[in-house]
C-alpha cells in the first residue's frame, strides 16, 4: 500500500452546490483518517473556481459533491493547473453527473434502467409517462429536487419545484421495490446494501440526518439477496459505472422491483460520501477496507488512472 507519510495531501471540500454541508462533513472523516497514515493534510474550502492549492502538494483529494465537484468543473480547472487528483476524470464526471447523458450510456450499453423522459417545464410537449412516476432535476446530487408521484397534484407540485433547478427536468418511470447501491473500488464491485428509510424514501433528510434534524434510515450490508439477484445487482451496477468512462470509485444506486426482482440503475456517484454515516465505507468495511485503507486505495487508484 502506498506510504503517505509526510505527503502533503489537499482536500478539496464544501464547494458551492447544495451539498456543501455534506462536503464539509466528508472532509472532516478523510482529514482525520489520513492523518492517522502519516498524510501532512491541508483543508482547502472550495467556494469557486478562484482556489489555491499549495505548489507542492503530492495530489488534491477532491470531496465536493454535486455541482461543481461531481460535473467536470473542478476536474478541468485541476487538469489546467496541472494537479493531480482523485476520482473520475472530466468527461467521466460530466457524463455520470447528468442523469439525462449517463442514462443514454445506460441503454446503449444494455445497462437496465427505468424508461424515462426529458420534460421540458413550459409544458410544451405531452407527458409519455404515466402515474406513478418520478420527477428530479438532471444535475443535481443527494436526491435534491426529487419527488414521487402518485397523483395528478403532487406531480402538479413537482413541476413547480423542478423550475429552481432549469428549463426542463427528467421523468421517469417509478419502480416500486428496494433502494440498493452498490459500491466500486476499481475493478472491485463491493457488497450491495439494502437502504431502508423508515419513512418516504432516501432523500436529503433520510441521508443525513445529522444534517437536518429529521429522517432515518436502516442500511443492510449486505443486502438479503439470494446469490443470483446479488450478481444480477452488481453485474447491472458495473456495467453502467463502466457505460459512463467513470473511474477509479464510485456508487451506484439501483431499484430492484418487488414483483420480479429485476434490478434498475438509476444513477452513478462519482464523489459518494465518506461520512460515518455514508455507504461506500460500509460496503469496503464489509469486506475488511477499513476507512484509511479506502482512503489510500482511492490515491493509489487515482495515481493509476492518470499517472
Amino acid at each position: 500500500m502506498l506510504d503517505l507519510t509526510n505527503k502533503k495531501i489537499a482536500l478539496l471540500m464544501g464547494g458551492p452546490g447544495s451539498e456543501r454541508k455534506v462536503s464539509l462533513k466528508t472532509a472532516e472523516s478523510v482529514a482525520e483518517a489520513l492523518r492517522t497514515k502519516g498524510a501532512n493534510v491541508v483543508e482547502i474550502d472550495v467556494t469557486g473556481p478562484d482556489f489555491e492549492v499549495p505548489a507542492d502538494t503530492f495530489i488534491a483529494m477532491n470531496l465536493i459533491h454535486g455541482t461543481f465537484g461531481e460535473d467536470g468543473q473542478i476536474q478541468s480547472i485541476l487538469e489546467q493547473r496541472g494537479i493531480r487528483y482523485t476520482g473520475a476524470g472530466v468527461e467521466g464526471s460530466r457524463i455520470a453527473f447528468d442523469k439525462t447523458l449517463s442514462k443514454q450510456r445506460f441503454i446503449a450499453a444494455g445497462a437496465p434502467t427505468p424508461r424515462s423522459q426529458t420534460y421540458l417545464l413550459d409544458g410544451s410537449q405531452p407527458l409519455e409517462i404515466s402515474l406513478p412516476l418520478v420527477v428530479k432535476p438532471p444535475r443535481e446530487g443527494s436526491s435534491v429536487g426529487v419527488h414521487i408521484c402518485h397523483h395528478q397534484a403532487e406531480f402538479e407540485a413537482a413541476i413547480e419545484d423542478a423550475k429552481k433547478f432549469g428549463k426542463d427536468t427528467l421523468i421517469e418511470d417509478y419502480v416500486a421495490g428496494k433502494e440498493l447501491t452498490v459500491g466500486i473500488l476499481g475493478d472491485q464491485v463491493l457488497p450491495v446494501i439494502h437502504i431502508e428509510p423508515v419513512e418516504g424514501f432516501y432523500d436529503i433528510n433520510n441521508k443525513y440526518p445529522w444534517m437536518s434534524g429529521t429522517g432515518k434510515t436502516n442500511y443492510h450490508c449486505p443486502a438479503n439477496l439470494s446469490p443470483e439477484v446479488t450478481k444480477a445487482v452488481q453485474d447491472a451496477a458495473l456495467k453502467a459505472f463502466r457505460s459512463c468512462g467513470t473511474e477509479v470509485y464510485g456508487r451506484v444506486d439501483v431499484m430492484l422491483r418487488d414483483s420480479d426482482q429485476a434490478p434498475f440503475v438509476l444513477e452513478i456517484n462519482t464523489i459518494p460520501g465518506m461520512t460515518s454515516s455514508s455507504l461506500l465505507p460500509k460496503a469496503a468495511k464489509a469486506v475488511g477496507i477499513e476507512f484509511p485503507d479506502l482512503c489510500v486505495r482511492i490515491i493509489e487508484l487515482s495515481l493509476a488512472a492518470r499517472p
